[in-house]
């Protein structure tokens, strides 16, 4: 019914990738970068595909857009028509929906933020085989947006 992939986003960073600094980072069998993710996704089957990376890929929050995952990973996602990716990284909670890589170097499209939050808090996800429901929640664990996003059911013949 659902296939959740949770991807090293880290990779796709360049300041990881090639200027380390601080990190010391093991890229045996990433290199070529591309290649790591889209053998992954090759394998979905699920009806739901849902890809968990740490690395925002667009952002209202602190971080910001990562440039590097808006060229790179978010066309092989809607490729391989991916339903959703998850990320942490900047400390607050957000939906955006989108449909291009628009414009990679700003912060992020108005048109494509549902909602934010800047604070902490957590989110569930409910999985049937018609409906995705998402739920995010402040601390004290009062829903505060609840999204739900639905599929078709194709008949076999």
């Amino acid at each position: 019914m659902a296939e959740i992939f949770f991807v090293d986003t880290t990779p796709f960073v360049s300041n990881y990738f090639i200027d380390p600094k601080d990190h010391v980072y093991d890229w045996k069998g990433i290199s070529p970068r591309l290649h790591y993710i889209n053998n992954l996704l090759l394998r979905i089957t699920a009806k739901w595909k849902i890809v968990v990376g740490h690395h925002t890929i667009k952002s209202a929050g602190h971080h910001g857009n990562t440039h590097e995952l808006a060229i790179h990973l978010l066309p092989i996602l809607q490729a391989y028509h991916v339903d959703l990716y998850i990320n942490g990284h900047d400390h607050c909670l957000q939906h955006i929906s989108t449909t291009d890589r628009g414009d990679v170097n700003n912060r992020w499209n108005p048109q494509e933020m549902k909602f934010y939050y800047d604070g902490q808090g957590f989110m569930s996800v409910e999985i049937t085989e018609t409906d995705v429901d998402i739920k995010f929640y402040d601390v004290f664990g009062n829903a505060i947006y609840k999204w739900i996003t639905s599929k078709l059911i194709s008949s076999a013949m």
